[in-house]
């Protein structure tokens, strides 16, 4: 990875692509290419061969998708899955075509099963039943992950996959209903403060483990991963620690500053019970977390009230 490359961010106006962005360019990486929505829809196999063929990048980074919470996936399954089918078969494929030396994928910890052992390791993938509350999304991540590794043994090209865990961080999506847990906290302490309401219901009952990793420490794990002369064809990206969601719901309360109280809705779905990510093969190379939870959900609350105030606040 060279700095006279020209490296596309494919996804650059989601809160990884922005991230990454915005880490090459601190590290002095001039040549990006960062194409928006508008100008390439990645789920349309001709756009994205006329741009690869036009612009013939060296390296290639995948962080576009359609994501959302638990809600959203229940709710739109069927796009879930055809979109991220569509834009990692259309990448991967433009990407072995034109010629591009590099290529990273980005997935998620959701592509391992839904009861696998804890913390969950690399070999995990394809060894048990998903979680059914995001079946769609992960199938779809898996898919990409799999094109990368048949590429890389039928034509020896570079491609691999990088799987973070939970994100958050700045140009998160604080959309009402289709956000995932952090933000939709943040989203609703807020609302909650603001109006000086007595409570707020959160969905489940509080009990189900996560891992988080701040946005901007993945950013720096794509280029660490971009750097490696023979990378893994996938590694787990992550803290390796986690807490419950009742335990990151009282974080983010006491950040926001709401005083009330919250209360539990058992009858939503929890969806999986724990998912935390063994980060022990990328530790291996050299790279590790830095961002600590609680500062950097108090950074990220800062990012929310700029970006509200700015009226550039994602939904």
């Amino acid at each position: 990875m060279n700095t006279e490359d020209k490296i596309l961010i494919a996804g650059q106006g989601g809160m990884v692509g922005s991230s990454i962005v915005r880490e090459l360019d601190k590290q002095g990486y001039p040549n990006l290419l960062t194409p928006s929505r508008q100008e390439v829809d990645l789920t349309d196999k001709k756009e994205v061969e006329s741009f690869f063929f036009q612009e013939r990048p060296q390296i290639a980074i995948i962080a576009a998708a359609k994501v959302g919470g638990i809600h959203a996936n229940n709710t739109y399954p069927a796009a879930f899955a055809s979109e991220n089918l569509a834009i990692a078969l259309n990448t991967i494929d433009a990407a072995y075509k034109s010629g591009c030396d590099r290529l990273l994928f980005l997935g998620s910890s959701c592509i391992y099963p839904r009861n696998a052992s804890q913390p969950m390791h690399e070999e995990a993938l394809l060894t048990g039943e998903l979680e059914k509350t995001n079946e769609a999304y992960a199938i779809a991540k898996i898919a990409g992950l799999k094109l990368c590794q048949y590429y890389r043994k039928q034509y020896r090209v570079c491609f691999h996959s990088g799987m973070p865990t939970n994100l958050y961080g700045p140009r998160d999506n604080y959309h009402p209903e289709n956000s995932h847990v952090l933000p939709a906290l943040i989203q609703k302490f807020h609302q909650a403060k603001e109006a000086k309401l007595p409570s707020v219901t959160l969905w489940g009952t509080g009990s189900p483990r996560r891992e988080f990793l701040h946005v901007d420490d993945l950013a720096k794990a794509c280029i660490h991963l971009l750097r490696l002369d023979q990378p893994d064809d996938w590694y787990n990206i992550g803290t390796g620690i986690d807490v419950s969601i009742k335990e990151l719901a009282e974080i983010v309360k006491e950040t926001v500053g709401f005083k009330g109280k919250i209360n539990w809705d058992p009858s939503r779905p929890d969806g999986t019970p724990r998912k935390l990510l063994d980060i022990r093969s990328i530790q291996k190379t050299g790279w590790h977390p830095k961002i600590e939870l609680q500062p950097g959900i108090e950074k990220t609350y800062q990012d929310f009230l700029k970006e509200l105030q700015e009226k550039r606040l994602r939904t």
